[in-house]
């Protein structure tokens, strides 16, 4: 099934992991155009439903697409959104480059393993090593695991920044004679 949510389950777990060098909408933008081939091939009865997008050489070249693109989609989404009051959220290349990368070939790596058709390390070979390492059922849960435990780990790391930070603030404020105003720091999304 073209863009399962799935492959979004690692994407959680990379961001726990990576916090703000890691953008999960870019690896989710990189994860739908890799799958935009089989919807088309499905929507159509035309083509090759794991096709060229499933090799490593397809997801390099998704990848270098969805670098550039997801960038700007990235810092457009989240501009429009009324999160932060720190101001424009930017997204630096290097994350950018990092999660579209991280995206397209996950993608390819995950359908490896329950997909037939894919053929992952075309033109070179049509082998796929990979290729029932683990039942699909089995993929699945470890799939929507990593997902949960990347969520769970999200939230309990957030919980444990906000604390200090709200114990600096305090610590500081008192060291100031209680009204000293904290220095601003602009982070990188």
């Amino acid at each position: 099934m073209p863009l399962p949510p799935y492959h979004l389950g690692p994407g959680i777990l990379v961001k726990a992991l990576l916090r703000g060098s890691f953008s999960l909408i870019v690896f989710g933008w990189a994860q739908v155009v890799t799958d935009l081939q089989p919807l088309i091939a499905i929507l159509t009865g035309y083509g090759q439903r794991h096709g060229f997008t499933h090799t490593y050489l397809g997801a390099t070249l998704v990848a270098l697409f969805c670098a550039p693109t997801g960038k700007f989609l990235c810092e457009w989404v989240l501009g429009a959104l009324p999160l932060t009051p720190r101001g424009p959220v930017r997204v630096s290349w290097g994350v950018a480059w990092l999660s579209a990368f991280l995206g397209s070939y996950s993608h390819v790596l995950i359908d490896s393993i329950v997909h037939a058709d894919v053929h992952p390390l075309a033109p070179v070979t049509s082998a796929n090593w990979l290729l029932d390492l683990i039942s699909p059922a089995a993929l699945h849960g470890v799939l929507v695991c990593s997902g949960l435990v990347g969520t769970a780990l999200y939230v309990a790391v957030s919980v444990v920044v906000t604390r200090r930070r709200e114990r600096s603030r305090r610590a500081h404020g008192v060291a100031c004679g209680g009204g000293g105003s904290a220095r601003r720091v602009k982070r990188a999304a």
